[in-house]
């Protein structure tokens, strides 16, 4: 069965990485993002995150072309604010992975594609050897969440938010390759990975590398 394609998806190219359940928040200021957004804040649609390889997140005279991974998430709008006019201020969900089958750059620089959807993370249960890293992840959202509560005004966003998932690989994997101070590229190589345990397991030896889980 081939996985369904999405045409004409417009693409926000970043200097960062989005993983599926992951959050993103975005401050949008560039007429070619502001329209967009705007529009598929609308219509309830996403739209695609994907990596820089080359260029810059905001368009410069001069700069040199925007290219980028092949793979990339889908983003879909959880909260939108609009505090003045010309800036837009966003939060947003990754949903599903993709590639790229066909891109075009548009009028005003923005970039749309056809893409074909990838599989979702298959359920794993995390295995004794690797129970360490969603042990690690459980006590920093706890101390995490406690900051939160000690904070005066108690709006301290949270990088990971409910429903966790502790028990399942790729979800621990997921948030740890966020949380982790990763270059981009290694994020990359490990979202477009489509085995969740080799992700975890990845992660569990990064993790040992920080000394983060023993």
């Amino acid at each position: 069965m081939t996985s369904p394609l999405l045409s004409a998806l417009p693409l926000f190219p970043l200097g960062s990485v989005l993983f599926p359940g992951g959050l993103l928040p975005l401050r949008i200021f560039e007429v070619r993002y502001l329209d967009m957004i705007g529009k598929v804040h609308k219509a309830g649609t996403p739209f695609g995150v994907v990596r820089l390889t080359q260029g810059a997140e905001v368009r410069v005279a001069g700069a040199s072309a925007e290219s980028f991974s092949s793979i990339g998430t889908l983003a879909l709008i959880r909260d939108f604010e609009a505090p003045q006019a010309g800036l837009l201020q966003i939060e947003c969900v990754g949903t599903q992975r993709f590639r790229v089958r066909n891109s075009a750059l548009q009028k005003y620089g923005l970039w749309t594609a056809e893409v074909e959807a990838l599989p979702d993370d298959v359920a794993l249960a995390i295995p004794e050897d690797l129970q360490h890293t969603a042990d690690a992840l459980r006590r920093l959202v706890e101390t995490l969440e406690e900051r939160r509560k000690m904070e005066a005004d108690g709006n301290m966003r949270l990088p990971i938010r409910a429903p966790y998932q502790f028990a399942d690989c790729g979800w621990v994997a997921n948030r740890w390759c966020e949380l982790l101070p990763l270059p981009p590229h290694l994020k990359q190589q490990l979202m477009e990975l489509d085995s969740p345990l080799m992700r975890l397991e990845l992660v569990s030896d990064l993790l040992a590398r920080t000394g983060i889980a023993e």
